[in-house]
């Protein structure tokens, strides 16, 4: 991949912090700095704002572009239960932050990063946190994208290994329904045990 300015736009936001069950997601969106998210893909926003068909959709054609391997590149890291429960949630989304960007983009000068919210990337790198950047700027949000619909999907499919939570109606998020499905079946091994305080 190879821009012509030679200089490239990183995007980097997360899924998943809050839940009670299933990992945290990372998204990492590489693209030239030249070229035109908003043109490429109308009506993106923050993940949180689209529809369900709209994230899906944009989804499926960041694959398509990344597969032709000419305009956007993308990862998303995910950080079990299990480690979130070792580590804590901010040391896990630390360390799938600098694996994603370090893998998909290697030389620090080649161009900036752009994190939402509390986010940071390795020191190395030219870096911008923006509060609310998920629907601020347009890399940010297509990483917000990639990320939570990365995750939805393995939750959905995780549903069919523990159908007692109900997994594809909340996605892990503690819920009316999720609570109640937790004190009636107790906690799998996908459940975060220190997120989860049950009377």
């Amino acid at each position: 991949m190879s821009s012509g300015s030679g200089k490239f736009v990183v995007g980097v936001d997360e899924a998943g912090r809050g839940p009670l069950a299933g990992p945290v997601a990372v998204g990492i969106i590489l693209v030239a700095e030249d070229f035109d998210l908003l043109a490429e893909f109308p009506g993106l926003n923050d993940s949180k704002k689209l529809t369900e068909k709209a994230r899906e959709r944009i989804f499926e054609q960041v694959i398509n572009l990344a597969e032709e391997g000419n305009e956007i590149q993308f990862s998303v890291e995910l950080g079990s239960a299990k480690e979130i429960d070792e580590e804590g949630i901010a040391v896990v989304i630390k360390r799938l932050v600098a694996t994603g960007i370090e893998k998909l983009f290697p030389n620090p000068g080649d161009g900036k990063v752009w994190l939402d919210g509390s986010l940071s990337a390795p020191v190395v790198y030219e870096q911008e946190t923006v509060i609310g950047g998920d629907g601020k700027v347009p890399a940010i949000m297509l990483a917000s994208v990639m990320a939570k619909v990365t995750r939805d999907r393995l939750m959905i499919e995780l549903a069919q290994t523990y159908p007692e939570y109900e997994l594809e109606r909340h996605k892990g998020y503690g819920t009316k329904v999720h609570m109640e499905k937790l004190r009636e079946h107790g906690l799998s091994d996908i459940h975060r045990r220190t997120f989860i305080h049950l009377d």
